[in-house]
């Protein structure tokens, strides 16, 4: 039995500081309908799409800061999305900057919502394993201030049934944190969405810089491999704003296999005719959570850990 879905992962190359939300939703829409003219049911947009990667500058007028942000979705400039995604019948995921009242206070998050074909929102989800630091870092070549702007995600890794299959959204570094494969394993997900922006710098670690690529790819290939999943991640790419971000938007199979993948840093649409049911081959042997998984020794690790005498001086 086969449940085919037919994804694009919209690779999307750089965004000016000053280009407006209109114009890129201009640029999405022409890889929405090249998704539709290659029969994808689903397309994915990188991290925070709508906008230049605003976190990489230190800014202290609250104002600025909240014009990167979206008060409501869909919003004035990205309804012909939800628009498109109708007429064409496409689903999306996306990600932007989320400004919202709860709790009676303001309250920012870097969000993904899941769209389907008739352009309603089935699912959210934001950011948990926020990158970076709070406060301006002179010795920076850029900032990387997530955790200025941002709160950490408060709605856990849910997943939700859409395109006739078990969904689950990530964002950025999220994908190097294996709790976010194996929380959404646990659920059963079988297609992980993940948009993101990355430099090749890594200013407190430039030498990482050279396997920037390589560990891209390694955390979304082990990931979809050890739960039994597809993963689609898809960037931000090329020189913005005189930051290098890496492209390497790819798709991986179950297998941890790559089965499509952008080979530009522009705008580019990668797309992979995906069979939903090829995780239940690993989900039901080498990775069957029931019979092989053994959460209850995993605490007698730790505290044994814990209970190591330090070494001797």
């Amino acid at each position: 039995m086969s449940r085919i879905i037919t994804v694009g992962a919209a690779q999307l190359g750089p965004i000016a500081r000053d280009e407006s939300r209109t114009r890129v939703v201009e640029r999405m829409l022409v890889l929405l309908r090249q998704a539709a003219g290659h029969g994808c049911d689903l397309v994915v947009f990188p991290e925070l799409a709508l906008t230049t990667f605003f976190p990489r500058w230190y800014m202290t007028d609250q104002a600025e800061v909240d014009s990167f942000f979206e008060r409501e979705m869909p919003g004035p400039e990205t309804r012909p999305l939800f628009e498109a995604a109708r007429e064409y019948g496409v689903g999306f995921c996306l990600g932007y900057a989320e400004l919202t009242e709860e709790d009676g206070r303001t309250r920012r998050f870097n969000t993904s919502i899941l769209v389907d074909k008739k352009g309603t929102i089935v699912g959210k989800y934001r950011k948990i394993h926020l990158p970076g630091h709070a406060e301006y870092e002179p010795w920076r070549r850029f900032q990387h201030l997530e955790k200025r702007y941002f709160e950490t995600g408060n709605l856990g890794f849910p997943v939700f049934r859409a395109f006739g299959g078990i969904f689950g959204m990530a964002i950025c570094n999220d994908r190097r944190w294996s709790e976010t494969y194996r929380v959404m394993g646990l659920q059963d997900v079988e297609m992980i969405l993940i948009g993101y922006n990355t430099p090749v710098h890594n200013p407190p670690a430039p030498e990482h810089d050279d396997l920037s690529l390589f560990h891209n790819q390694l955390v979304m290939q082990a990931g979809a491999y050890q739960n039994g999943t597809w993963v689609v991640g898809v960037a931000k790419a090329g020189l913005e704003e005189g930051v290098e971000q890496i492209g390497n938007s790819i798709i991986v199979a179950p297998s941890g296999e790559i089965v499509a993948r952008c080979t530009t840093l522009g705008d580019e649409l990668a797309v992979a005719r995906c069979d939903l049911d090829l995780g239940k081959s690993y989900k039901n042997s080498v990775f069957n959570f029931a019979r092989h998984r053994q959460p209850q020794a995993y605490g007698l690790i730790v505290e044994r850990r814990g209970a190591v005498p330090p070494p001797e001086e």
